[in-house]
């Protein structure tokens, strides 16, 4: 049954939902994804050229093929190597390789974000926000009864509010503030973003009221979207620029006016993205070590934005 109204406000349903339904069917192509098998011998060529010492077994699509089964699948390395190994029967180019190597290659693989910029709009909309991951599963019961807390780890994230792509990631434990991390993820917002596609506007909460953060919106020439205090000072108390977006809001006649002009409202995709990632790939993680859970969040938002432009 179609949904007309959304939270009491109209809301048409303008989606064509065969459209809809064949891009999620064509995100579980890339679980057999390998194209890269005509390629084999090339590929490994390519990387063993000039290599030192012991030459490469397999090439980097291959193991990133596996990184993927791996966060996809939540399949343990020993499981991994016998599922490729059953998987060769069928497949002859497909070669198996053992755990430890698996562990080890994807271990080094480069969790630089990937983004597809031929997405993005000529003009970017940046949504800013951060959201928990919990490192284990014990439920409330053991915490409570055993007073057992091992906290969790925060994911801080910029996202395109066009496309949905994750262009800034900073992870980091749960004792970081949200806005010590808004300058190093608007640096990579702007580097992923190039170029042709400037970032016009930053939409955040009020976690980001901080004087050092529209001095670097300003210092950047982007429009500010950021939530300020209802009594915020109209003067300048060491950014003149706040200031500025302060008596802009009471101009326009309080916070309503001031979010209907700044799209305020599409800052709610970034609790979308947060939402997507932690139905897709779980809300906790597996590793037990600081850098491997870090390093499990960098793959999962690298898979995240691969399905994005898999059904664009």
């Amino acid at each position: 049954m179609v949904k007309n109204e959304r939270w009491g406000r109209p809301c048409p349903d303008t989606r064509d939902w065969s459209i809809y339904n064949e891009r999620l069917v064509r995100r579980g192509e890339l679980y057999i994804a390998l194209d890269f098998l005509n390629r084999w011998d090339d590929l490994l060529a390519e990387m063993n050229a000039g290599k030192c010492g012991r030459p490469y077994k397999y090439p980097e699509p291959f193991i990133v093929w596996m990184a993927c089964i791996h966060i996809f699948l939540l399949m343990p390395y020993r499981q991994m190597e016998g599922f490729v190994r059953k998987l060769a029967e069928f497949i002859p180019r497909l070669t198996a390789a053992d755990y430890t190597t698996l562990f080890r290659r994807i271990e080094q693989l480069d969790l630089s974000l990937k983004v597809t910029p031929e997405f993005l709009a000529e003009d970017v909309i940046i949504a800013v926000d951060s959201t928990a991951i919990t490192v284990t599963n014990r439920g409330e019961w053991m915490r409570e009864k055993w007073k057992v807390r091992r906290g969790w780890i925060k994911v801080h994230a910029m996202i395109d509010v066009e496309s949905n792509q994750i262009l800034g990631l900073e992870v980091t434990d749960e004792s970081v503030q949200d806005d010590q991390m808004f300058a190093p993820l608007l640096e990579q917002a702007v580097q992923n973003c190039g170029e042709e596609h400037p970032v016009y506007l930053v939409l955040g909460d009020g976690a980001y009221d901080r004087n050092e953060i529209f001095n670097l919106l300003e210092k950047r020439g982007i429009l500010s979207g950021i939530k300020t205090r209802n009594d915020a000072a109209t003067h300048s108390t060491g950014s003149p620029y706040r200031a500025e977006c302060v008596r802009d809001r009471n101009r326009l006649g309080g916070y309503r006016m001031w979010a209907q002009k700044n799209n305020y409202g599409m800052r709610w995709k970034v609790e979308g993205d947060f939402s997507s990632l932690k139905r897709i790939f779980g809300e906790g993680v597996r590793a037990t070590s600081r850098e491997g859970m870090f390093r499990e969040i960098q793959m999962k938002v690298n898979w995240y934005n691969m399905l994005i432009a898999a059904v664009a």
